[in-house]
C-alpha cells in the first residue's frame, strides 16, 4: 500500500486539480452551448457564476448538501451507543478529531464519510446497518470510513459528487432552455452544433468515469486502512458479506453521491462490474483474507 503521506498529498492535488478543470470545462463546453445554439450571452454568464459557485459551494457546503440529500439526522450517544463509541474510540486510536456522527433512517445497510478534512468531517450510517451488524462490525466499518477521513479521501470525493450533480443540472437546463429544439441558431456552423451535441452526451459520461477513476482503488485502500486500525480483518469481511446480502437499495442515493458509500447504494446486478463504483465483494474479500 502507498505511504499515507503520498497518499493524502495526492488526493489534495486532485481535489484542486479536478475543481480547476470543472471551471474549465464548464467555460469550453457553454461558448459551445451558447454559439451553437443561439443561447445568448446570458446563458455564458449563468454557467460561468454556476461553475465557480459550484466548486466554492462543493469544498466549503457539499457535506451539507450531501447529508440533506440523504435525509441524515445527527446521532446521539443514548439511541446509537454503539456506533457513537466505535466512531470515538477509532479517533483515539487514529489520532484525528472526532467527526460529526449521523444517521439516515432507511432500512438499506450502508455508510459513507464526507468533508473538506479531518476537522471538519461527517461519517454517517443507516438504521439498516445498525440493526444487522454487530458491535465488532460497526467498528470495522466505521474504521473504513475514519480512514477515508484520515487520508483526505472525503474531500476529493466530496467535490466530485457536488460537482457531478451541478454538471448534470448544467446540462439539463440547455434542454429546458429550448436550446436544442427551437433556438439553434441558423447561422452557427455545423462544427460547433456538432460540437455541442457532443458536449452534451459527453459530459455525463466524463462524470461516471472520474468516479470510476477514484472509487475503486481508494476502497481497497481504506479497507486496509481499517484493518490496520482494529486489528480484525474478520469483522470488516463479515461486514461486507452482511451489506452486500441485503436486496434493498438506499432511496435517498443519487448517480453522482454512489461514489461514497462503502458498497454499491443500488444494489443492481444489471450493469456490468466494469461500471460500477465499487469493486467487486469477492475482490475486496479475498484482499482481506490475505491479511487474516
Amino acid at each position: 500500500m502507498q505511504n499515507v503521506y503520498e497518499q493524502i498529498a495526492r488526493n489534495k492535488f486532485r481535489a484542486t486539480f479536478i475543481m480547476t478543470a470543472f471551471v474549465i470545462f464548464i467555460a469550453l463546453a457553454t461558448y459551445s452551448l451558447t454559439i451553437a445554439f443561439d443561447l445568448g450571452s446570458g446563458y455564458l454568464l449563468f454557467a460561468g457564476l454556476f461553475s465557480i459557485l459550484g466548486s466554492f459551494g462543493s469544498y466549503f457546503y457539499g457535506d451539507k448538501i450531501i447529508l440533506s440529500l440523504n435525509k441524515a439526522q445527527p446521532a446521539n450517544r443514548k439511541d446509537h451507543f454503539a456506533l457513537y463509541t466505535a466512531v470515538e474510540n477509532l479517533c483515539i486510536v487514529a489520532r484525528i478529531p472526532k467527526p460529526k456522527i449521523y444517521v439516515i433512517e432507511s432500512p438499506s445497510p450502508n455508510a459513507f464519510a464526507t468533508g473538506r478534512d479531518p476537522k471538519n468531517a461527517t461519517v454517517c450510517a443507516t438504521t439498516g446497518l445498525l440493526g444487522i451488524l454487530d458491535k465488532g462490525e460497526i467498528e470495522a466499518v466505521m474504521a473504513h470510513e475514519l480512514s477515508h477521513v484520515k487520508n483526505y479521501d472525503i474531500r476529493l470525493m466530496m467535490i466530485v459528487a457536488v460537482l457531478i450533480g451541478s454538471l448534470s443540472l448544467l446540462t439539463r437546463s440547455v434542454y429546458y432552455s429550448g436550446g436544442l429544439s427551437k433556438r439553434r441558431s441558423k447561422n452557427s456552423s455545423g462544427i460547433l452544433a456538432l460540437a455541442g451535441l457532443f458536449l452534451l452526451i459527453l459530459s455525463p459520461i466524463i462524470g461516471k468515469l472520474i468516479q470510476l477513476a477514484i472509487s475503486r482503488q481508494r476502497e481497497y485502500l481504506a479497507d486496509a486502512s481499517a484493518v490496520k486500525l482494529t486489528r480484525q480483518p474478520s469483522y470488516l469481511i463479515s461486514a461486507l458479506k452482511k451489506i452486500s446480502q441485503s436486496s434493498l437499495p438506499l432511496e435517498s442515493a443519487s448517480p453522482a453521491t454512489a461514489h461514497l458509500y462503502i458498497q454499491n447504494p443500488f444494489k443492481t446486478k444489471k450493469l456490468s462490474n466494469a461500471f460500477s463504483t465499487h469493486p467487486g465483494l469477492e475482490n475486496r474479500v479475498a484482499a482481506l483474507e490475505k491479511m487474516l
